[in-house]
């Protein structure tokens, strides 16, 4: 069987909130809680975080459907508040582990966000471009409430 060919994802992004708040968003598990999750009516269930070059994360959210999915990896790359990279991996996948990179820059009172998934292989159901634009909507609202 042949091997698929990777993928990646980017997704420039423009927060209407200052680069900190956007950081503390991708990097306090109390925020992760309220925006994780490509459904919009979705919920977070669990959310560990140990923000550090090494450290893990794992959230865990439930869709409107019922189904529990639990994306987790480790830290590769911390540089508050501006860049943080890391391996994701679903729970429900393993072996299937990919690479996401997060640059925040600031614009006046906004954030401008690169956001780059990559190694992505065939293998994965989900469906990544249109997920992570939900999942980010999501993350708008929330930093809209703050």
């Amino acid at each position: 069987m042949a091997e698929q060919p990777t993928t990646t994802v980017e997704i420039l992004h423009r927060f209407r909130a200052p680069r900190e708040a956007v950081w503390r968003a991708w990097t306090d598990p109390e925020i992760v809680g309220r925006w994780w999750g490509s459904d919009p009516d979705g919920v977070v269930t669990a959310a560990t975080l140990d923000v550090r070059v090494g450290g893990r994360f794992a959230v865990s959210f439930q869709d409107t459907t019922g189904d529990s999915h639990t994306s987790e990896g480790v830290y590769l790359h911390v540089e508050p508040p501006t860049a943080l990279g890391f391996t994701w991996s679903w729970v429900s996948e393993p072996g299937n582990t990919s690479r996401v990179s997060v640059v925040l820059t600031s614009d006046g009172s906004d954030t401008e966000m690169r956001f780059v998934h990559s190694e992505l292989h065939g293998a994965s159901e989900h469906d990544y471009a249109q997920g992570w634009r939900r999942t980010f909507a999501k993350l708008d609202r929330v930093l809209a409430a703050r």
